[in-house]
């Protein structure tokens, strides 16, 4: 049932931005270039991962890309020196949560003697692109 949900919830997030928000894209000042993120995440998918097996590099390629999917955000964001407050919110909270997963990989790994290297370098790798906007906000005051 909860895959069901899952691939509702992503054909309504694909619906509202290519169709019903789709006038709100500001092409003028989106221009991070995605095969900067692409063949990098791709390519290191397939040289570092748990077992070279088609599920688990596509696994592997969805926990990089994870990781950097919010720099053309941020990139944007940096550009223009703006964005709408419910923006920075959910920025903030997001990286928020991303940063709470390094707690529970603490946590798991205190209690469980867990690890998974590729899962906890890729979060640090992406709480560290929060960074600088974890400062800005608080800074701000938003």
């Amino acid at each position: 049932m909860l895959p069901v949900i899952f691939l509702i919830c992503a054909y309504v997030t694909v619906y509202m931005i290519y169709v019903k928000f789709r006038k709100t894209f500001d092409s003028e000042n989106d221009s991070f270039r995605l095969e900067f993120l692409l063949v990098p995440v791709t390519g290191l998918s397939f040289l570092e991962n748990h077992s070279f097996t088609p599920l688990e590099i596509l696994w592997t390629f969805s926990i990089y890309l994870e990781s950097v999917a919010i720099l053309p955000q941020l990139f944007m964001i940096s550009k223009t020196g703006e964005a709408e407050t419910i923006t920075t919110h959910y920025l903030f909270f997001l990286g928020l949560y991303r940063a709470l997963y390094i707690a529970n990989w603490v946590w798991r790994y205190h209690t469980e003697n867990f690890y998974d290297q590729i899962a906890v370098v890729s979060g640090v790798v992406q709480t560290i692109f929060y960074c600088d906007f974890f400062y800005l906000y608080v800074t701000k005051g938003r």
